[in-house]
């Protein structure tokens, strides 16, 4: 990776990808993964994919279907290793096309929706030059492949494992070639990219972090409810995919532990909701930063609000209560961005009901939905379907 030049760097158009350019990205490039146009989205994932698995696959075939010999336990019971290797592996180069689709839409809209006025245009561009340098930067894919081997090959217990069982060559105490290719191959290559998404995680959250910092135009009377950071909203929508193969390989763990290890879902039970609540923390955590310049944005607008609302109120009830005279130098009355008195309250109210939070509904949709699907799989596993969906009627009615 170190000998790969890093791509052109455009920051002045204001465009921001975490994938484009980066160490593992330009390695793909070199190798021929990943076209001069394009991301390769379909070939990489494919034939990643196969590339991992299929050696594996044809060598417990061959062992159990030519051969005749049987290990401990079939590879079709060991929902893990198809799981990281045909489903994981492939939804991570999905999660690279969704990324670079969705980044540079979304990075530029704090200058055009004005929550970042004009004056700070020139500071916006020095962050995201700065998030180019970090995401183009070798050295963290260094340490990201150095910890991906060390957690696969360096492990001395990983051969001796349960879920390599597999893997064994019966009278022998080692593993034979299929157990090989998921050690040395199959599992640090997931690692590896699974890692590399931490990492762009932390890029993400820092970017928000440096742009939370710089002085924010927020409308508490947006009707985002977010004072005009509603957009954030569309940002976890990106790692969709990492949610969902996250909860897959634990829910593939889970399932192989209920169906062969005579695991209960009661047993289960805390290990499942810590995890999603993990997954939240990881994939909504980033936007927290957010929160101060927020509620001090709210309390000042409930005051500056509250007195505005306050003086027409009073200027409305000596016109036209008390039949007074009304001096008004400033025009309040008649002001056609205030309207009617229900107008202010309405905006009194929208204010009130801004949120310290950019994160509503589609935010926890877009992290709780991926995760969810393959756990109602391990609960269907020891709760029938039927039963399950009518719990789940009976709670929302």
């Amino acid at each position: 990776m170190a000998g790969i030049p890093p791509e052109p760097q455009t920051t002045d158009t204001e465009p921001l990808s975490l994938v484009r350019g980066d160490a593992a990205w330009r390695l793909q490039r070199a190798i021929g993964l990943i076209p001069a146009d394009g991301l390769g989205i379909g070939r990489r994932a494919i034939g990643l994919a196969l590339f991992t698995w299929l050696p594996i696959a044809i060598w417990a075939w061959y062992h159990q279907s030519i051969s005749g010999i049987r290990t401990a336990e079939p590879l079709l019971t060991h929902f893990g290793v198809h799981t990281r290797l045909l489903i994981a592996i492939p939804l991570m180069v999905v999660a690279e096309g969704m990324v670079h689709s969705i980044m540079p839409r979304l990075v530029p809209y704090f200058l055009s929706s004005g929550v970042l006025p004009p004056s700070e245009s020139g500071r916006f561009r020095e962050i995201l030059r700065g998030m180019l340098r970090l995401r183009d930067s070798t050295l963290p894919w260094i340490f990201i492949l150095g910890g991906a081997i060390a957690l696969s090959v360096g492990t001395p217990a990983m051969a001796s494992t349960h879920e390599m069982d597999w893997a064994r060559d019966p009278g022998t105490s080692g593993l034979g070639f299929g157990g090989d290719w998921f050690r040395f191959v199959g599992r640090p290559l997931f690692i590896a990219m699974l890692i590399g998404w931490m990492w762009r995680l932390i890029l993400f959250g820092l970017l928000l972090r440096r742009i939370s910092r710089l002085p924010l135009s927020l409308v508490p009377s947006h009707p985002d409810g977010n004072g005009g950071l509603g957009f954030l909203e569309l940002f976890p929508t990106m790692f969709a995919p990492i949610v969902f193969l996250l909860s897959a390989v634990m829910a593939s763990h889970w399932s192989h532990q209920i169906l062969y290890h005579g695991a209960k879902l009661l047993d289960l039970r805390l290990s499942m909701v810590t995890f999603v609540v993990v997954l939240l923390v990881l994939f909504l955590g980033p936007f927290f930063v957010f929160m101060r310049p927020l509620m001090m944005a709210k309390r000042l607008a409930e005051l500056e609000y509250g007195a505005l609302v306050g003086r027409h109120g009073r200027m409305v009830r000596q016109k036209w209560i008390e039949s007074l005279e009304v001096s008004d130098a400033q025009g309040l009355l008649g002001a056609p961005e205030l309207g009617p008195v229900a107008d202010h309250i309405t905006m009194f109210q929208t204010v009130d009901r801004m949120r310290s939070l950019p994160i509503g509904k589609r935010a926890l949709v877009s992290v709780l939905v991926p995760a969810a699907i393959p756990l109602l799989v391990v609960v269907s596993l020891q709760i029938p379907i039927k039963d399950l969906l009518l719990g789940l009627v009976k709670a929302i009615a």
